[in-house]
Order: structure tokens, then C-alpha cells, then sequence
């Protein structure tokens, strides 16, 4: 993919959070999309039409991050209330409340089959909860870190997790083995390439950071934009072609993957961009920024 096919034109902005949007998030076809902020809401949206659909209102604190499950029938967030909220998209209706963190929960996300839900917590744990059964206690709880887990990925075997104290570690759920890179710098977000085979982490020294993910090696570092205080999120294309990230001064910065170079950054924001989610297919990307928009980008 030519970075001429990048997503830089703004095609619409979906406003009615109040106050700063935290996350957005493509459901897994890329038709529907997500949001959670400040306003302690979660918002479903038509983003190709500029449309809002519908807003879910149970939590008490704000709302850090939103999952949805991959046939779109239910979702799963989180924030500063403690618990990980499990729902039903449909009716709004909350199906449990999983409760067990000792502070803020920062990240969730479902595995493939849907059946569990794994939360990252400022308390230095992960925990495992199972949305089949009646218990709201965890099915596994990971408490090897010394500091705040930011962001959380799953793969079909493994818990891929990145911490404030500088480690991106891998869970191998079927054997109970534990690897951990250090990359010496607070992480405070990861993302799986496509082919699954790197881990991209983004630092609070203003730099993201690319890890071969069976042998932990280096293979790149991109730089450029600014990330001192936030959490921010970051990706690559739909093709692992190019790697992308916002930056705090409401800019979005797009890297080529091997070389590091930026081929494109542009105002996307007029403050602090907190989320950026590509496409699973087309070259289109949404962002989402403490200005209280989210904004979708095509070419």
C-alpha cells in the first residue's frame, strides 16, 4: 500500500461525548464503531454515515475502553468504577458487573470465541473473567507486574500485556509460561500487527517501539510525535504496511513500517488524540481526542 492511500481527509465528525472521548474502536467488520470517555458513556455510531445509533449508561466513573465481540452482540468496558461491565448491544442492558480490581481498570478485551473478557488494572494485575458463568469472580489473575497495566492483546493461546513499569509481557495460557521485554521506558499502549507476528508499543518517551514477537528482538523505533502524560493508542494499517499513532499535540502520524520514516502527520485534533483505530479492510481510520470528537479519515 502507497502511503498515497493513507486515510488523511476527514469525511465526518461524530460529536456528543461531553467532555474528553477516551477510546474508539472498529467493531470486527469495520461497519459499526465504539467510543467511551470522560462522560462516563459508551456510544455506538454508524461512522461511514456520520450517525449515532445508541449510548450505554451504567457506569459510575468515566470510561476507559470498550470491546465488542466479533458477531457484535455484546460488549464489554471499563474505567474508573473498578468493574469490567459485560452487555448486552442490543438492549443496553448490563449482564453482569465483574468486580475484583483494586483500582481504575484501564484496558479489556475479549478472546475470539467471545467466552472470556480480560481486564488490565492500575492495581499491576490482569484478570481473567468467564461471561458464561454466574460468578463474578476472576478465572485467573496475572499479578506479575511492578506498576500499572495500560493495554492488553490476546491471540488464540497467549495474554500479550504492556506496563508502566517498562515490560511487555506474553502469557501462554496453555503451559503457565511467563516472557517479559523491557523496554526500559513506561509502556502505556500495545497493538498486534495483523500477521501476528509483532507487538507495537507505544512509550511515554515519545516513541513507539517494535518487537519481533517470538524472539522479543528490537526491529524498529518510530518518532516524531509527542507522548510525555498520556495514554494514546496505536496501530498499524490493515496491511502492516505503514505504523500509525496520535500525538498530544492533536496530530496523527503515519511511519512506514521498515524504514521509520514519516510519510504523512497532519492536525487531526485540537487537543490531546487518545485513540486511533484502523479499518480491518479499507483505508479508513477513526480517531478520537480529549477535544470531545471522533473523527473518520479516508483518503
Amino acid at each position: 500500500m502507497s502511503s498515497a492511500n493513507l486515510p488523511r481527509t476527514e469525511a465526518s465528525v461524530l460529536r456528543g461525548h461531553e467532555g474528553a472521548v477516551l477510546a474508539a474502536r472498529f467493531n470486527a467488520n469495520g461497519e459499526y464503531c465504539l467510543s467511551c470517555g470522560k462522560d462516563r458513556t459508551i456510544r455506538l455510531w454508524n461512522p461511514h454515515r456520520g450517525l449515532h445509533i445508541k449510548t450505554y449508561k451504567s457506569h459510575g466513573r468515566e470510561v476507559r475502553d470498550v470491546h465488542v465481540t466479533p458477531d457484535n452482540s455484546k460488549l464489554c468496558s471499563c474505567g474508573g468504577d473498578r468493574q469490567v461491565f459485560y452487555w448486552d448491544v442490543a438492549t443496553g442492558r448490563v449482564i453482569r458487573k465483574f468486580r475484583g480490581h483494586d483500582s481504575e481498570v484501564n484496558a479489556v478485551k475479549f478472546n475470539d470465541y467471545a467466552s472470556v473478557v480480560v481486564s488490565a488494572g492500575y492495581d499491576r494485575s490482569l484478570r481473567a473473567w468467564d461471561c458464561r458463568s454466574h460468578s463474578t469472580e476472576p478465572i485467573q489473575i496475572i499479578d506479575t507486574f511492578s506498576d500499572s497495566v495500560m493495554s492488553v492483546c490476546l491471540s488464540k493461546t497467549e495474554i500479550i500485556a504492556g506496563s508502566v513499569d517498562g515490560t511487555v509481557r506474553t502469557f501462554d495460557i496453555r503451559i503457565g509460561r511467563e516472557i517479559s521485554d523491557n523496554l526500559g521506558q513506561p509502556v502505556n499502549c500495545i497493538s498486534l500487527s495483523n500477521d501476528g507476528n509483532c507487538v507495537l508499543a507505544s512509550c511515554l518517551d515519545s516513541t513507539l517501539r517494535l518487537l519481533d514477537r517470538s524472539s522479543g528482538e528490537l526491529l524498529q523505533e518510530y518518532k516524531g510525535h509527542t507522548c510525555k502524560s498520556f495514554k494514546m493508542d496505536c496501530c498499524l494499517t490493515n496491511t502492516d504496511a505503514h505504523v500509525t499513532g496520535g500525538s498530544e499535540d492533536g496530530y496523527i502520524y503515519f511511519w512506514d513500517l521498515v524504514d521509520a520514516q514519516v510519510v504523512s502527520s497532519f492536525r487531526a485534533h485540537s487537543s490531546v488524540v487518545t485513540s486511533v483505530s484502523y479499518h480491518p479492510k479499507d483505508d479508513c481510520m477513526i480517531t478520537a481526542s480529549v477535544d470531545g470528537t471522533i473523527r473518520v479519515w479516508k483518503p
